[in-house]
């Protein structure tokens, strides 16, 4: 009985399934759903919300201060005045307009 020097189709198969395998699974964690560039997408649009947020606290909490400023328990006089003459267009009666 003489033997073959040709390896075999079965390893030959196997190394071809894990290296299709490994293929996958390397490309599956760089630019799969969780992979490492969703991961950055994530973290960049969570950094541009946490902005977002920041700003708009610090705009609710101006506009509780100017409420509180014009409520019946504290009257702030300026800005009542700002207020008529931003909204309503009042003035005194010292003024002069001029456009």
């Amino acid at each position: 009985m003489t033997r073959r020097k040709t390896p075999a189709i079965g390893i030959l198969a196997f190394f071809v399934v894990a290296f299709s395998m490994g293929a996958y699974f390397t490309f599956a964690a760089v630019q799969g759903d969780y992979g490492l560039f969703r991961r950055a997408e994530i973290q960049a649009e969570s950094a541009n919300l946490q902005t977002e947020l920041d700003r708009l606290e610090a705009q609710v909490t101006r506009m509780e201060n100017l409420t509180h400023r014009l409520s019946d328990d504290y009257l702030d006089l300026d800005l009542l005045d700002q207020q008529a003459r931003d909204v309503l267009g009042l003035l005194r009666s010292d003024e002069i307009v001029i456009r």
